[in-house]
């Protein structure tokens, strides 16, 4: 199985992206990639999807090369951050997107408002949320650590990234 990892923060500490990294430690070598390219993506443009540019290119390659998508992103003003909402505006009419199965990380469980809204973004876009592959977990935001992550949550992470596993052997189970 080939997961793509998503973080909805730009943030060099983001504490979604120490996770995503734990989760990497985790998983299978080499089967879950942390995708770089969301700062790059421009704001989203329907009239640009005649001629897609180079970085929203990249960002449907990716996806059509995985089996699975994973997410971590913190909550902004009780919304989905900018940054993720703006990638998934380019996947909304991306026909690969359709039952893609998806599992959502949430590192801050009291986020309710950006996990719920993420939930209802991604089921209108027709993915496979997996529920038994999301998580919340509760991070601190005072430095957790790759090794602290995978120390604290690891098995977790682990049968979270097994049950997306088994849903991506199953394209025909859908939502």
């Amino acid at each position: 199985m080939n997961v793509l990892a998503l973080c909805g923060s730009l943030r060099a500490a983001s504490m979604n992206r120490v996770l995503l990294e734990a989760c990497r430690r985790v998983a299978p070598p080499g089967t879950l990639t942390l995708f770089d390219g969301l700062g790059a993506l421009p704001l989203f443009n329907p009239d640009l999807e005649a001629d897609l540019p180079a970085p929203v290119r990249a960002l449907h390659a990716e996806i059509e090369r995985t089996d699975a998508l994973l997410i971590a992103s913190p909550e902004y003003a009780h919304g989905v951050t900018g940054v993720l909402k703006n990638a998934l505006d380019w996947l909304v009419s991306f026909p690969p997107f359709v039952d893609r199965p998806v599992a959502i990380f949430n590192a801050s469980p009291r986020s309710v408002h950006a996990d719920a809204a993420l939930r209802e973004i991604l089921t209108t876009m027709s993915a496979h949320l997996v529920a038994e592959a999301c998580l919340a977990l509760p991070l601190r935001s005072t430095g957790p650590t790759v090794d602290s992550i995978v120390a604290t949550h690891g098995a977790a992470m682990r049968t979270a990234l097994e049950s997306l596993a088994r849903a991506a052997a199953r394209p025909e189970a859908g939502c």
